[in-house]
This record gives structure tokens, C-alpha cells and sequence, in this order.
């Protein structure tokens, strides 16, 4: 990446951040109270009542691969033009038909016809071409350019009413892939600007957002596929896992997200593997985390196997690696780094013989809600490192705080650790190392340019090639980065009433469907 790109980069993000928080603090402030708020959330047979962890950041359709975006907006308000399958992980066509690889680096892609926006307007090759390039080309800082497409340009044309082409600097096997993470709107949507409440070709479409309150979507009956079942749903958050719990066995809501064993669902409760995997991601550019035997001491300081036990009650399997086990380049046969906190003071201590700082305070940052047992977990983490002889200070923060330390440019305020959760939803390590273990990565601290080219090997591969290469860069991690001490890869549970008829899957953590969800009075067959 070239410094004035890089620039480019971190000023649009940082853009991206403040706007967003400007937006937010507006719509506090503009909108509907409880007490003057016509809206009603009662109980109806056609309305779904769900309640999250956290109120969505933002509805911004490119920013749809941040989970609290993605949960409400993927699938629902908007559409990509291919869908990855989360059973079988294969490319399914959606609001395009099909698509080829038409020379080296260039792609078509077929349009649906007959697809229109809930406003009314057609879908055509004009709006995907203009969704492709806002999302990956503008410089309103869309998470999906970071996340999925990196410093990659595109140059997009829509050929024909029908056609859409998308060319590649270079060829890129798996851009149908990516193209499956941008979200279609239409070309009246703000091309400089992010928004607030998107169109799209979705089965559902935004009624209103009481900021703060809840958020509702009501069903587009102009919708180009199955029509779904509930006519509405309806949106509330609450912190507390518990809280969220007991307000669907109270038949205050018909689904809760992001619940721990605990938290009371009791027969409510559904556990499946949400695709997540914890780590702590360490800022190794400042004393003492520049040292790699602290880094190292870091690692050896993580009871993982105790974490799932105890915290976690056993959903969940201890890590070692940043990717699940149904993603492209996952080992089977590498073993998370073992306890020993022996071994961690030792070489604490060796590196404070050595003149390292290890008194320096080191900040241990994570997210309210992040998940289940979150405070617990930084508890049991920061006294750990504390008994390594280590001063680590815990700081816990919202997700507009967090972002600031999650992605480019980071605040120069360091030596940070930072709790991270990462959900590979593309189901390729490439959408991980291209973020995570880069040189430049968009949420990477750090990297040498030789593992950069590691990476780029990788890329070029497909089939079982790929597979090989990508699981060597990601064994080596540990000895040539050590910027990670992975955790565990996740389950999780959700509170579902017995009026719901809904089987999560490894991508709900991402994008909930509404339409696949039921009455469960309804017949199956119909």
C-alpha cells in the first residue's frame, strides 16, 4: 500500500467512525421517546419480537459484515447478488442468475429480471455496477471495503440492462465470493455519504427506528420471492443476557440472541456453532509488547481449556487458530498453545533482565456484550497476566470505543490488548489473513513481508492447494507473528419461543433471516 493510499485509508476511516457517532447522537436526539411514541411492540400472531445485545450502530447496507449491522439488515432489507450457502458453503444465485469468469480477470454477472426496490424502482445492472462501486471504490468508508476487498480497486460497467462486469487487477479466483458480501441499493442512494435507512430488494423494508428504543421492519408486499410469513418485526436490545432470556419466557419477545448457558432459557434455549473465534490481538509496536517473549508470555498465560469450562460451560472448543473448523485453510492437527503460567513468568522475567519494561501499564480492552461471560473472561485473562508479572489494565467499551482500537488507522495509545471475536462469514482464511495478519491489514497491527508473500502464494491457489497453503500461513502464525493468543472458537444459544419455528445455522450470529422463520402452528409441508 502506498502512504498516501494508506492515508486515504485511515482518514476515511476515522471519517467513517465520527459520522457515524454524529448520526447516532442525531438521532438520539431526534428521535420518538417511549412515552410519545405511538409505536405499540404488543404480542400479534404476525409480528416477531426480537431482542439483541446491542442497538445496530448503524443500517448502512456496505456495512452490513459488522454483526450488529449485518444481523438486521443481510437478507432482510437488502440482497447481494450471489449468497453463500451456510451448510454446504456453495455460492447460490440471488439477485443474479448466474455469473462466469468471462477472461482472466474479469467476471459477468447475469441479472435477475423482474426484481424491484421497495420504493418501487427496478433492479438493474446500473444499480449493481453503482452498489459494487460505492461500496469498494468511495471513500465513505464502508467496513465491506476493509473486511472483504482490502486496497483492491474495481473497475465495474453495466453492459446492458441485464449485464453487470466487474475486472479485477489481477485474476481472483474467488470474487463471486466477495461480491456475495455487497449489498444492493439503488442508484438514488447518497454515492458520498452513508445513510441511515437504506432501500433494498429485501422481503422487508424499515418502518421506523426509535433510536435507543427499538427498530422496526414491516414486510415489502411488492417483495420479487416468497413472500414470509410475519408481517413485522420488531427490534429491542438489552445488555444483560439474562434479560434478554427471561423476556422471551415471559412472552415479552419471540427471540433473544447471544445468550450464555446461564442466562436462563432453560428449554427455550438453542445452542449452535456461531462460526465466532475469540482472541486477545496484541499491539506489538510499543514496549513491552514488542518484545516477542512477551507476546509469547501472553499466550502461555491463557487458561483456554478453563475459559470453556468454566465460563463458557462448554460451548465451545479451545483454539488454535483464528479460523473455525468449516473454513478453507482450517488444521485440524494444530493444538491451542497450553497453559503454563510457569513458563509465562519465566519469560516475563527473562525480558525484564533484558531492560524490557514489563511494568509498563498495558491496557486490556473489550466490548460490553461482546459475549456471554465477556467481563469474566478479561478477569480471568487480566489475572493471569498479572500473576506473569505483567500490569494489565482492563477498559470496557462500547462498540463505537472498540472500533476505534479494531480497525485502521489505531489510536496511538497503546500498548493495547484487544479482546476481538472474529466470524469468517465467507467461509476462505483469505477474508482472515488479508485482515488479521497482513503487514496492512485492516485490523492487523502488524506483519513482516515475508508472511505477506506467503499470503499472496496462498491467494493464487484454489482446491486442495489453497486449502494446504493457507493452513501452513495460518500453523505459522505463532512463530512468525505471534500476534494472537486465540481462545476459543464459539457456540452459542438463542432463546426461541415455542411459537417459532427457526433452526439457526453457523451464519445467524451474521444475518438472521426472517423469512426463514415460521409459525411454529403453521404446516411444515406448506
Amino acid at each position: 500500500m502506498s502512504p498516501a493510499r494508506s492515508l486515504q485509508q485511515g482518514t476515511r476511516y476515522r471519517a467513517a467512525i465520527a459520522a457515524t457517532a454524529v448520526m447516532t447522537v442525531s438521532a438520539l436526539a431526534a428521535g420518538c421517546s417511549v412515552a410519545n411514541s405511538n409505536h405499540s411492540d404488543a404480542a400479534s400472531p404476525d409480528t416477531l419480537r426480537i431482542v439483541l445485545p446491542q442497538e445496530p450502530p448503524t443500517l448502512e447496507p456496505c456495512d452490513a459484515s459488522l454483526t450488529s449491522t449485518g444481523v438486521v439488515v443481510r437478507s432482510n432489507i437488502t440482497e447481494p447478488l450471489v449468497e453463500r450457502n451456510a451448510d454446504t458453503g456453495d455460492l447460490e444465485p440471488k439477485l443474479a442468475e448466474s455469473w462466469e469468469q468471462t477472461s482472466g480477470n474479469v467476471w459477468t454477472f447475469r441479472i435477475r429480471p423482474g426484481v424491484t426496490f421497495s420504493d418501487g424502482s427496478v433492479f438493474d445492472a446500473a444499480d449493481a455496477a453503482f452498489s459494487i462501486d460505492r461500496a469498494v471504490n468511495s471513500t465513505i468508508g464502508c467496513d465491506v471495503d476493509g473486511y472483504v476487498f482490502g486496497d483492491d480497486p474495481l473497475v465495474v460497467a453495466a453492459v446492458d440492462p441485464g449485464t453487470v462486469t466487474v475486472t479485477t487487477p489481477t485474476a481472483d479466483p474467488i470474487l463471486p465470493l466477495r461480491i456475495s458480501f455487497v449489498e444492493m441499493v439503488p442508484t438514488t442512494t447518497d454515492a458520498q455519504d452513508k445513510v441511515r435507512e437504506p432501500i433494498g430488494t429485501g422481503p422487508y423494508r424499515v418502518d421506523y427506528w426509535d433510536h435507543g428504543q427499538r427498530l422496526s421492519l414491516v414486510r415489502n408486499d411488492t417483495y420479487w420471492g416468497a413472500m414470509p410469513e410475519y408481517a413485522r418485526a420488531i427490534y429491542q436490545w438489552r445488555t444483560e443476557g439474562s434479560v434478554r432470556a427471561a423476556m422471551v419466557t415471559n412472552d415479552e419477545a419471540e427471540l433473544a440472541t447471544y445468550l450464555g448457558p446461564e442466562d436462563g432459557a432453560g428449554d427455550l434455549g438453542v445452542a449452535y456453532p456461531n462460526n465466532e473465534t475469540t482472541a486477545l490481538r496484541m499491539q506489538a509496536n510499543e514496549p513491552p509488547l514488542d518484545d516477542y517473549r512477551i507476546r509469547e508470555a501472553i499466550d502461555y498465560s491463557v487458561n483456554r481449556s478453563g475459559i470453556v469450562k468454566a465460563l463458557f460451560q462448554g460451548l465451545g472448543d479451545p483454539a488454535a487458530q483464528l479460523v473455525g473448523s468449516s473454513i478453507v485453510g482450517f488444521d485440524p492437527d494444530l493444538q491451542p498453545t497450553p497453559y503454563d503460567p510457569g513458563r509465562a513468568a519465566a519469560l516475563v522475567a527473562e525480558a525484564k533482565a533484558d531492560g524490557v519494561p514489563v511494568d509498563k501499564e498495558i491496557r486490556l480492552i473489550g466490548r460490553t456484550g461482546q459475549f456471554p461471560k465477556i467481563n469474566e473472561t478479561i478477569e480471568v485473562i487480566q489475572n493471569s497476566l498479572s500473576e506473569a508479572g505483567l500490569n494489565v489494565k482492563i477498559e470496557m467499551m462500547d462498540t463505537a470505543g472498540q472500533m476505534q482500537y479494531q480497525i485502521r488507522p489505531f489510536p496511538d495509545a497503546g500498548p493495547v490488548l484487544l479482546m476481538i471475536q472474529h466470524g469468517n462469514q465467507a467461509g476462505d482464511a483469505q477474508f482472515t489473513v488479508d485482515q488479521y495478519m497482513r503487514s496492512d491489514g485492516y485490523q492487523s497491527y502488524f506483519g513482516t513481508e515475508t508472511y505477506d508473500a506467503r499470503i499472496d502464494a496462498a491467494e493464487a491457489l484454489v482446491g486442495d492447494a489453497r486449502q494446504d497453503a493457507f493452513a501452513a500461513v495460518l500453523a505459522d502464525e505463532p512463530t512468525e507473528l505471534r500476534q494472537f493468543a486465540y481462545i476459543a472458537h464459539m457456540n452459542a444459544v438463542l432463546a426461541k419461543s415455542p411459537s417459532v419455528r427457526y433452526e439457526p445455522n453457523s451464519a445467524t450470529g451474521d444475518e438472521m433471516r426472517l423469512s426463514e422463520m415460521t409459525r411454529a402452528d403453521t404446516d411444515a409441508s406448506s
